[in-house]
């Protein structure tokens, strides 16, 4: 019997395993896009499994985010508040290409023609000051109908205050067309901002029939194989949730796969005594960082879909480990523009046509190609010794690309790798030193295919001192996964001053009814009190100022001496992010609780020790080139055969089945009690 993970990336699926006694064996296949279950039945069936085996089974998936940036989601209505038609037309007035004066706002997902009004109002005070008027809604949804609508999401003003309004709206339209998929915002989000909450409710709508037939088809192709046990998905909240409940609410697994490594990161970094880390995931489309301190991953409910240096993008208001993704990976696809000036990505071969090196249909040269011309990677043990890499193909791209810029091979070969890692170093400060932190206070774990490739020459740029490669770091995000437990985030904006008179019972009274509500949730599946425990968190802001900064609260009661350490801790908090305090007072603007229920999981144990003896697992040398510190004779050892308390000095490589491991020159490394390559870099 078997605990099974499977996360699907742009490129490859990932599969880990883990089976009753303790043995652990991982797998991957191509990803299939035009239909992504087949891609885990495929990978299933490589790791010589079948669903009949699993006591649990988890799955992360890239089919939300996917159907959003390629624009195949269901054509999509919004019925919200009179006079906040435009609302998404309108939008916000950040732009971050500043000085483009033909800037275009991002397009909104749903036309105006789709957009439509219902009467009645609800104040911010959640008091209704108009009543709702439903006379209007059977028109709507004719012309709904009529125009081949297939999802309809509704917001209304101050409903995060008050969802009667939304609620009689959705209730309304479930009678009058009962197979119609609707959504109201309510379900999402109770926090403020029309926009974000519009927006939110829009993409969620958009994605919800086809993470609806996704889900259905993915747990009926294994419940024909014969899996019994409950399948979870992973959220981009860092937990796992029900089938149930994600197909509800399916924006929540966003960005399902990238919180499972980071998530993944933190519990490695607890275990290790590392609790100030960075994760660094480098597949073969993105690179994803992420920030973790105190051992605590860090979220973020203003996510922003397909944000870029040049367009605002899409605001989606559901707790999102707080993540910076790039468009950097091993399939990322070197070109030159018109001013002869060498890029790498966001454009990738991904899953088609795949890097030319695989030798079936990739025409430009990628990052994977690049670091095998430079010997970074074996090409006769490319992708476990399953291919044998095309380095003629590759030769050939590095060659029209050289030709373009008037240079070398081997430095077109170093310009993308170059390029490849300056992208990720800005990426990694985006998350650190744009957060208030410096990346040479912490650890940086490195995973996914690409991770344990560039990890070394990164720290070495940012002057991080230590770096952890995890064991079995390709498929580290399934890994992750097998770690989580069950969770949901409830959020409630509703502003109190601190020094209000009633300010402690309103925190007390606020929290106990969301707990409430999280204890219900749950027992509606069966989930008992005894198994469920919250963790308390609380956004606070200068008065009437825009910015929060969110710090960790106590469970149970909060009393008078309390509240005065929290303010403490809101002053420490606000001056690390925003760099000063104002002699203010402040404000509770959003209540957030995490609720949480322990499921069975994979316990981590430490590994035996080795015989120590690490010449038994050399395979052999070969010349790499190590850029800055130029080719020398790397020592390369086989990782499977590396074994607890083993340590050698770079220059190095370690060949893996699923990744690639590269030390520069001089840099010691270790393989620690849990199979992890613990390298420092000063």
């Amino acid at each position: 019997m078997t605990r099974v993970a499977t996360d699907i990336s742009g490129t490859f699926t990932d599969l880990v395993c883990v089976k009753t006694d303790g043995s652990v064996s991982t797998a991957k296949s191509h990803s299939t896009p035009d239909q992504f279950e087949q891609g885990v039945m495929d990978v299933i069936e490589a790791a010589q499994l079948t669903p009949n085996e699993f006591i649990s089974f988890v799955h992360g998936a890239t089919i939300v985010i996917n159907a959003i940036t390629e624009r195949k989601g269901a054509k999509t209505a919004l019925i919200t508040s009179e006079g906040f038609r435009d609302v998404l037309e309108i939008g916000r007035g950040n732009r971050p290409d500043y000085f483009n004066l033909e800037y275009n706002k991002p397009a909104p997902f749903v036309s105006r023609y789709l957009r439509r009004e219902v009467s009645g109002r609800i104040n911010y005070k959640g008091v209704e000051s108009a009543p709702l008027d439903l006379s209007v809604l059977p028109a709507i949804l004719d012309d709904f109908r009529a125009e081949g609508v297939e999802a309809v999401a509704v917001c209304l003003l101050n409903s995060y205050a008050n969802s009667a309004h939304e609620e009689g709206v959705i209730a309304q339209i479930k009678a009058l067309w009962p197979e119609i998929s609707a959504v109201a915002s309510y379900q999402i989000t109770r926090e403020w901002r029309e926009y974000e909450r519009s927006s939110t409710a829009v993409l969620s709508a958009y994605v919800q029939p086809i993470a609806h037939r996704y889900l259905d088809d993915l747990t009926g192709r294994l419940r024909d194989g014969g899996m019994t046990c409950t399948p979870y998905i992973m959220q981009s909240n860092c937990g796992i949730d029900t089938i149930k409940n994600t197909r509800e609410i399916p924006i929540t697994m966003v960005e399902s796969g990238p919180a499972s490594g980071v998530w993944g990161a933190a519990i490695l970094g607890r275990l290790i005594g590392e609790r100030e880390v960075i994760a660094l995931d480098i597949g073969g489309t993105t690179a994803k960082c992420g920030l973790i301190t105190g051992g605590e991953v860090k979220l973020n409910t203003n996510y922003m879909v397909e944000q870029t240096d040049v367009s605002a993008g899409y605001p989606v208001m559901v707790p999102v480990v707080d993540l910076v993704e790039i468009g950097q990976g091993g399939g990322s696809i070197a070109w030159v523009d018109e001013f002869r000036r060498l890029h790498v990505g966001p454009q990738s071969a991904g899953a088609v046509p795949v890097p030319v090196s695989y030798g079936i249909g990739g025409a430009e040269a990628t990052t994977t190609d690049a670091n095998l011309a430079l010997g970074c990677i074996n090409p006769d043990y490319f992708c476990a010794g399953t291919i044998t890499a095309d380095m003629e193909a590759v030769e050939s791209a590095l060659d029209k690309l050289a030709g373009t810029l008037d240079i070398s091979k081997q430095q077109a070969a170093r310009g993308i790798v170059r390029l490849a890692n300056n992208n990720m170093v800005n990426a990694i400060k985006l998350i650190s030193v744009n957060r208030g932190h410096d990346p040479r206070d912490f650890t940086l774990i490195a995973f996914g295919g690409g991770g344990g490739m560039h990890a070394c020459e990164l720290a070495k740029e940012l002057g991080i001192k230590k770096v952890v490669i995890p064991n079995m770091s390709g498929v580290f995000s399934a890994w992750g996964m097998l770690l989580s437990d069950l969770r949901r985030d409830y959020l409630q904006t509703q502003i109190v001053e601190l020094t209000a008179p009633d300010a402690v019972q309103q925190l007390n009274d606020v929290f106990a009814a969301l707990e409430e509500q999280a204890y219900l949730e749950y027992e509606e599946e069966n989930i008992d009190r005894s198994r469920v425990r919250f963790m308390r968190y609380g956004r606070f802001r200068y008065q009437n100022q825009e910015h929060s900064t969110e710090i960790d609260l106590p469970n149970g009661p909060i009393s008078d001496e309390l509240m005065g350490e929290i303010g403490e801790h809101i002053q420490v908090n606000y001056e690390r992010e925003y760099t000063y305090r104002l002699p203010a007072p402040v404000e509770l603007v959003t209540y957030h609780l995490i609720a949480m229920a322990e499921v069975d999981k994979l316990q981590p144990h430490k590994l035996p020790v080795g015989n120590g003896d690490v010449e038994s697992a050399i395979k052999g040398q070969r010349q790499v080139d190590y850029l800055e510190a130029g080719i020398h004779t790397a020592t390369v050892y086989d990782g499977d055969a590396l074994t607890t308390g083993m340590r050698f000095v770079g220059p190095a490589i370690i060949e893996e089945a699923e990744a690639t491991v590269v030390i520069p020159p001089t840099m010691p490394c270790e393989v620690d009690e849990y199979g992890n390559y613990r390298i420092t870099t000063a």
